[in-house]
């Protein structure tokens, strides 16, 4: 998108450049998410059942619409420059006060503070203030004004679909009934925002910065599996509630072990290569669909699976410390196996997807690994917990062993010219200060 060269306007948006990098506002932003993981945690710990944890994944996705548009924002225009700021702040605001409402955005009570309308609003001013961004930005050129006067309805009716469910457990006495209609409008308007994003193609998805973009989204990951560790000393059963025991250390170590393979598996070669890959595509459209395709819809798997293994594992400990809990625990149970098994899992099928989508290169290890914890799932159900945490860290460990083994010089290679890069880019930066600090 451009200004058309409007020099008058050029301090209330500046345009970005293809070298850009992630801004501290957008950093400010992201710690909005930290507590936004918190509560999506809690919506299922607080209840574990089937329908807190669809409840969680759809707060999950509005939450990643928000996030994702915002980093589009800032790939687009200078997110600290102009009235970008001011943008960012309400932002900010907007969505603190949506994550408050979290844990009351499927409930609505007469005579009190509707929580479900406000959970709504916020979303909306979170995506109409992004979306004017937008519309700003394309305001000299009629082509590009016309569809994004199609992206400016896309909030308006998911946020419509969102106040119609907030009115649901009001007028409809029926608990299975008004769940279910309940679920089905957040799904709608779920599929609103994303099926349409498909549908746009590149007038979603304008990648002026590589560089910028794959950051922002490894930064989410990184983000992400921070929680699953600070998720562990927050809530009724914080970890500083806990009794030191063997079990608890043991449980503890070996969740930290897990998360640990988690950020190898992304961090190690995956970020960099596709980073490389999205700056080798010059044509925009290519660069739209790798941005939508592995970043945007890709990713939001990968944090939901980091999410669900916190969940699981913050249990796990909780579990652990109880004292009438037996020295490997009890049974692990069904329904946390699919938690903490099938987060881990979900994350690993997401980096191998990412991996042959934009590297063209399937990594056998980890799908095997992926396919061996789905496959342990029904013996670790009924596994003492502590068992089925060594289960699932010795397949982790071993999937990325032997991925990382498996060295046919494609590894080295991503290495070797990210390390290049760096070195360059700081090379240029010293003689940039030299010359003019």
């Amino acid at each position: 998108m451009a200004n058309g060269g409007d020099t008058r306007w050029a301090s209330v948006v500046r345009l970005g450049a293809p070298g850009s990098r992630t801004t501290r506002l957008e950093l400010f932003y992201d710690l909005v998410f930290v507590f936004a993981f918190l509560t999506v945690t809690g919506l299922t710990a607080s209840e574990p059942s089937w329908v807190n944890l669809f409840r969680a994944l759809l707060v999950l996705a509005l939450l990643w619409w928000a996030w994702t548009a915002f980093a589009g924002l800032g790939n687009v225009v200078r997110a600290d420059q102009g009235v970008l700021p001011v943008v960012g702040f309400v932002n900010v605001a907007a969505t603190f006060l949506l994550v408050l409402t979290i844990q009351g955005a499927f409930t609505s009570r007469p005579g009190r503070v509707n929580v479900p309308l406000v959970f709504a609003l916020c979303y909306f001013l979170v995506r109409a203030s992004q979306i004017a961004v937008f519309g700003w930005v394309a305001r000299t050129d009629r082509a590009q004004f016309r569809r994004w006067l199609k992206l400016a309805a896309l909030p308006l009716i998911a946020t419509a679909l969102l106040v119609v469910a907030g009115q649901v457990p009001i007028r409809v006495t029926s608990d299975g009934l008004a769940t279910g209609l309940q679920l089905g409008l957040w799904t709608a308007a779920v599929l609103v925002e994303y099926v349409a994003g498909v549908m746009l193609g590149g007038a979603y998805w304008v990648v002026v910065s590589a560089g910028h973009w794959a950051e922002r989204h490894a930064l989410m990951i990184l983000l992400a599996l921070g929680e699953a560790m600070i998720a562990l000393g927050f809530g009724p059963k914080a970890i500083g509630a806990l009794s030191l025991t063997g079990p608890v250390m043991t449980t503890a170590v070996l969740g930290v072990a897990i998360a640990s393979v988690l950020w190898w598996a992304y961090f190690d070669t995956l970020a960099w290569g596709m980073e490389q890959r999205l700056h080798a595509a010059r044509e925009p459209h290519e660069r739209a669909r790798i941005a939508r395709n592995a970043y945007t819809y890709l990713h939001l798997p990968m944090v939901a699976g980091i999410i669900f293994y916190a969940l699981g594992l913050k249990n796990l400990l909780a579990e652990a410390g109880a004292p009438e809990t037996p020295t490997w625990g009890e049974p692990l149970g069904f329904f946390w196996v699919t938690v903490l098994y099938g987060g881990v899992s979900l994350y690993l099928l997401s980096i191998v997807a990412c991996g042959l989508l934009v590297l063209r290169r399937p990594r056998w290890p980890l799908l095997l690994a992926t396919v061996a914890i789905l496959l342990a799932e029904p013996l670790a159900a009924g596994l003492p917990e502590l068992l089925a945490v060594i289960l699932l860290a010795l397949l982790c460990v071993a999937g990325t062993v032997a991925e990382t083994l498996r060295e046919d010089g494609r590894r080295q290679q991503i290495r070797q010219l990210a390390l290049e890069e760096q070195v360059a880019a700081e090379a240029e930066q010293s003689r940039w200060r030299r010359q003019h600090l």
